[in-house]
């Protein structure tokens, strides 16, 4: 009964901001769907250096949510919360390309770690772990994997797009200059999957799973832990060591 009445209350909201533009109606719309931002918060931050406000985020996804808002139209087969994760996480993104939010240092540092990254491999013949980079590079491990993670992180958001307003008709991000992928790319984008599969089949079961539950089935990183057992620095910590783990192996 209260669930009905609270999806009663619901659609009078969306009829008054559609119909009236009611600010009141609005302010309970942001109320509701602000669990959304903070989601999306949570999950971009994971990337990001720590000297990165999460109010400052979290101020974007507000745009993001109020734009979702202002923009939505109910006629269409799409529910707000879908058409809302798109804007909120392209605001997010789109403010922290605008942003030089990657400090100079933490570039050079990943420079360096890849460098020597590279260097050990070329003597030793074989692949390093981040302890051995750490203690070659006067660094602590964790250094490392924080390094390493939001570099990882940049150059993922460097080739990320926002949808535009005129894009909104799509569900999905696209490239902006629109060009059909070649064939030629399209076998080149495949054997990258498929080399990525096979390397992420390398690291260890908890690895995996902690990769799998992220970035396939979307949990945040403390509701991996829940499901895990594990406290979220863990998981966070064992996410961090998979993409070293990864960009040193698919590098080579």
């Amino acid at each position: 009964m209260s669930q009905q009445s609270t999806r009663t209350d619901e659609q009078q909201y969306w009829e008054k901001w559609i119909n009236r533009r009611d600010t009141e109606a609005g302010d309970m719309l942001v109320k509701k769907y602000m669990p959304l931002v903070s989601y999306h918060v949570q999950r971009i931050s994971v990337g990001l250096p720590r000297n990165v406000s999460r109010e400052d985020i979290k101020s974007l996804g507000l745009m993001g949510l109020l734009d979702a808002l202002q923009k939505f139209d109910p006629t269409r087969d799409l529910k707000f919360d879908t058409y809302a994760s798109f804007r909120v996480r392209g605001a997010i993104l789109d403010g922290l390309r605008k942003e030089d939010w990657l400090p100079r240092s933490t570039r050079d540092r990943a420079k360096k770690i890849e460098a020597r990254t590279v260097e050990l491999e070329q003597t030793l013949l074989r692949h390093v772990s981040a302890e051995e980079v750490a203690a070659s590079l006067e660094m602590t491990p964790e250094e490392v994997y924080q390094t390493t993670n939001e570099h990882f992180f940049a150059n993922v958001l460097s080739m990320d797009e926002q949808l535009t307003d005129d894009d909104h008709e799509s569900q999905n991000y696209s490239i902006k200059d629109h060009k059909t992928i070649s064939p030629e790319e399209e076998v080149l984008k495949g054997e990258k999957l498929n080399e990525l599969e096979k390397t992420i089949l390398t690291l260890s079961e908890k690895e995996q799973l902690v990769l799998s539950l992220f970035y396939k089935e979307e949990l945040t990183l403390t509701e991996i832990g829940e499901v895990m057992s594990l406290s979220t620095s863990r998981i966070s910590q064992i996410h961090s060591k998979s993409i070293f783990k990864l960009r040193n192996l698919l590098g080579s």
